[in-house]
């Protein structure tokens, strides 16, 4: 892990998607973070240790799907599927699917698997299985401002973490979607192994790019800010939880997750950046979402 000292930075933007802002100045306790995003090696251990089932291999109750064909009740999870050309950006069910089979040792479905993956980053872990993962190391989740600090590994305002260029040079900095999305990409295509790409100023490794990361940050569809409502020194609480209707105790609650993925393309999703961030249901993994985890420094 890395040490990262107390500091106040700039959180956040306002040049981008609404949800980023306002920008603010952000106070944080000294941490420690985990160099790399958990990796199918390391899950892999915590299963075999703990006997843990993933949210995705779990059996679905029907009572939570009233009406539905007890046939599809059946575990499984979201998988990107490339399309075969053009296609309209407002509607992610073109590349979106659910597979049945589909966790965190069958990524692709029924039929792939993560041998010979020990160094790519786990994924489909839904909220409640990067919590139990980090309770067995005896670790905790980084919290939204605490990523943004690291992700941002010490330069301070710049839209992306290495700059205001999103391909300094022509030279991609991080894993992400290179060409027309969804259907033409010339990079990687996938999640790469862990620290394919250069670190950060911080030493830290993928915090931009390659998988979305959860953090312990229920999602409000704009920054809190302290003196309305939010807390200074996030490192110890989380900010509101938020339902539809907004900031408030009720509805389906949302996390924040960060750092952007693989999939992230200028010309659909330009959050491989520090500031930004999205919702994400608790109960939800996919095939894009993985974790890495933080511990408060003692005292």
């Amino acid at each position: 892990m890395v040490r990262l000292e107390a500091a106040r930075f700039r959180m956040g933007s306002d040049r981008f998607y609404p949800d980023e802002g306002p920008a603010h100045v952000r106070e944080i306790e000294a941490f420690w973070i985990d160099r790399y995003a958990v990796t199918n090696g390391q899950f892999a251990r915590f299963v075999d240790d703990t006997a843990y089932v993933t949210v995705a291999e779990r059996a679905l109750d029907p009572a939570e799907f009233p009406g539905a064909d007890p046939d599809d009740l059946v575990p499984g999870a979201m998988v990107f599927t490339p399309t075969a050309g053009p296609v309209d950006l407002r509607d992610w069910r073109q590349w979106w699917r659910w597979v049945p089979g589909a966790c965190w040792r069958q990524p692709g479905g029924p039929g792939s698997s993560v041998e010979g993956r020990p160094s790519h980053p786990v994924v489909h872990v839904a909220y409640a299985d990067a919590v139990a993962y980090a309770a067995w190391a005896g670790l905790r989740l980084p919290t939204e401002a605490e990523h943004e600090y690291a992700a941002r590994g010490g330069i301070d305002g710049a839209d992306f973490a290495w700059g205001d260029e999103p391909y300094p040079g022509g030279v991609p900095q991080a894993n992400t979607w290179i060409g027309r999305f969804p259907y033409d990409n010339r990079g990687v295509g996938d999640a790469a192994p862990v620290g394919s790409y250069p670190p950060n100023g911080y030493g830290l490794y993928d915090m931009i790019g390659n998988v979305w990361e959860w953090t312990s940050s229920a999602y409000a569809p704009r920054h809190i800010l302290p003196e309305r409502g939010g807390v200074e020194r996030e490192g110890r609480h989380d900010l509101l939880a938020t339902g539809p209707g907004g900031p408030g105790p009720t509805g389906p609650l949302r996390r924040v997750i960060k750092g952007g993925s693989y999939l992230c393309s200028p010309d659909y999703c330009l959050r491989f950046r520090p500031a930004a961030r999205s919702p994400q249901a608790e109960d939800a993994g996919m095939s894009h979402l993985g974790f890495r985890c933080a511990r408060s420094v003692a005292g």
